[in-house]
């Protein structure tokens, strides 16, 4: 089996050397392509208006100047082109990808850009600030410990070609782990986004965007609910955003 990793914390983040980890305990044919700086929060974004350059770290490892979606783009039509990958990994993310975080993430845009371009794939993300709450660290044991058993079951298993599948590990001890739940994306009950508004020196204002808050009270089935709760998260996701129940009943609208 061949692998390819990408991420969207950068091709030196530690969440790439704890998914190689992983992933070598599955194949010895592993690679990297991935953004050379961080591009947390691109979502799908493509480097249409500039040029992207790829550089050789080592062997079987580049980094992009772009985005998780250029790497994985520059990855299959130029690197790998000769001797495609049988799967991607996106990951792991520095925190949690769930709920309305999935459209935000450039980690699960990385596995969105695979499958679009026919190849399976997987975003991992390790949840934080739980149990390491003001720490200012990740605890990837959770990932480390169950990252390898639960690929490989995902793996047997198998998924259909236009699905990718999200994967968050929750942050509590590896130990504690109470098991996988196929989830649904979840919903917060307030919004993440804000502004912090601040003087400049020279003048006028400017601002920070901010992205977090407190604990919503998801539904259970939900994978904020599994990573409350302490249990793996497993979301099937894929790249249509039809809603079909309006769709049918937008089209009675116009019915002759």
């Amino acid at each position: 089996m061949r692998i390819l990793l990408t991420n969207d914390d950068g091709v030196s983040a530690k969440g790439i050397e704890v998914l190689k980890e992983i992933a070598l305990s599955l194949t010895d044919d592993v690679w990297i392509v991935a953004p050379a700086t961080e591009q947390s929060a691109a979502s799908r974004g493509v480097s249409l208006h500039n040029p992207v350059v790829v550089r050789k770290l080592a062997e079987k490892t580049f980094s992009v100047s772009g985005t998780p979606t250029d790497s994985v783009i520059v990855a299959l039509r130029e690197i790998m082109n000769d001797n495609l990958p049988d799967l991607i990994l996106s990951g792991i993310n520095h925190g949690q990808n769930i709920a309305e975080d999935i459209g935000f993430s450039g980690t699960v845009a990385g596995a969105l850009q695979g499958l679009q371009m026919g190849i399976p794939a997987i975003s991992l993300s390790q949840a934080r600030g739980f149990i390491t709450y003001g720490s200012g660290k990740i605890n990837w044991q959770p990932s480390l410990e169950h990252g390898p058993a639960l690929l490989k079951k995902l793996l047997k298993n198998g998924w259909p070609d236009d699905v990718a599948l999200n994967v968050n590990f929750p942050d509590v001890e590896a130990a504690d782990v109470k098991g996988v739940h196929v989830t649904s994306q979840g919903k917060r009950d307030f919004v993440m986004s804000g502004v912090d508004k601040r003087k400049h020196p020279r003048g006028g204002h400017y601002y920070w965007l901010t992205y977090g808050a407190a604990k919503s009270n998801p539904s259970a089935g939900t994978d904020l609910r599994a990573i409350y709760d302490g249990y793996i998260s497993v979301t099937p996701i894929h790249v249509d955003h039809t809603h079909y129940k309006t769709a049918t009943a937008l089209s009675a609208l116009f019915d002759t």
